[in-house]
């Protein structure tokens, strides 16, 4: 019970702290600069060119539009997923334009094109983060994959590269450009985050020396060790190697200490953006040597 509380917690924060950065995002950088945007408020943009009514109404009437859409082709799960942003965003953007001096944050447009794309990439992975979603023009491409069988990926580039070309009619070629900067830039931000977490470091160690190693990294590095079966590829001999996560302050240490075993042991280093589960997110188990016989283990 006290799990399902914190995830709900998690992702009531995650919805609203991302939604609310995404419309001060809009309208102190995007907005006052004209820089073309993907998306409803992309959509909402060029609809708000021709007709003199306020964004944010706009966009509330463009998210609502398309999550009747959704709901009548979707389901139940996308109901759930989807009906926070679609309504909070239009009134958190309607908050943030009434904000005196919030469009005069800047005047340098490449500033403004930085920091909209920065913060648009995370305010997004937030919320796609906690499992929610940020609706708009999403929806579309989630509808036209119903039917249509194509890659959610490539239906919703299709999508958002026909709002900016909708909105490059009726803007100047560093706008234009401006906006595609904007939108790689928060694409990267937004795979960033999306894999924001715990970074740590995986070790992979082949060696004849496997017990020793073993033991010496859990007594001495104090760190998790799983043992795999391995067989080399030359001369098919039966090995054993070591993999553990280790923090970056402990790589160092580490390594040394397995050359120090076998020097020349195997070992590979990469970088894991996120771990979970016992000894991570999750309290360590640790037992004493009697337990360790009664489970087999040395």
């Amino acid at each position: 019970m006290k799990k399902l509380w914190q995830k709900n917690l998690e992702t009531v924060i995650g919805v609203l702290f991302g939604n609310v950065l995404l419309a001060f995002t809009v309208a102190a950088f995007m907005v006052p600069h004209g820089i073309i945007m993907g998306g409803a408020t992309g959509l909402g943009l060029t609809i708000s060119h021709y007709l003199p009514l306020p964004l944010s109404g706009i966009i509330l009437v463009v998210n609502a539009c398309l999550f009747l859409l959704g709901a009548a082709t979707l389901g139940k799960k996308f109901i759930i997923t989807t009906i926070a942003s679609t309504f909070l965003y239009p009134a958190c953007l309607s908050i943030m334009q009434a904000i005196p001096g919030i469009a005069n944050l800047t005047d340098n447009m490449m500033l403004a094109t930085l920091y909209g794309g920065a913060l648009l990439g995370i305010g997004v992975g937030l919320i796609v983060r906690v499992g929610s979603s940020t609706g708009g023009t999403d929806i579309l491409a989630l509808v036209l994959n119903k039917y249509l069988h194509l890659s959610v990926a490539v239906l919703m580039y299709i999508v958002d590269f026909s709002v900016l070309g909708a909105q490059a009619l009726f803007s100047d070629s560093e706008q234009i450009m401006y906006g595609i900067l904007a939108l790689v830039l928060e694409t990267f931000i937004l795979n960033r985050v999306m894999v924001m977490g715990q970074s740590q470091i995986q070790l992979f160690v082949i060696s004849e020396k496997y017990e020793e190693v073993r033991e010496r990294m859990l007594k001495e590095q104090d760190v998790g060790v799983t043992m795999v079966h391995v067989e080399t590829g030359y001369g098919k001999a039966q090995r054993k190697a070591a993999l553990c996560i280790i923090p970056k302050r402990k790589l160092y240490a580490t390594n040394e200490l397995i050359h120090s075993i076998d020097e020349k042991a195997f070992i590979t280093i990469s970088q894991i953006n996120e771990v979970k589960g016992r000894g991570f997110t999750m309290e360590r188990v640790r037992y004493s040597d009697d337990e360790k016989k009664g489970r087999g283990e040395a």
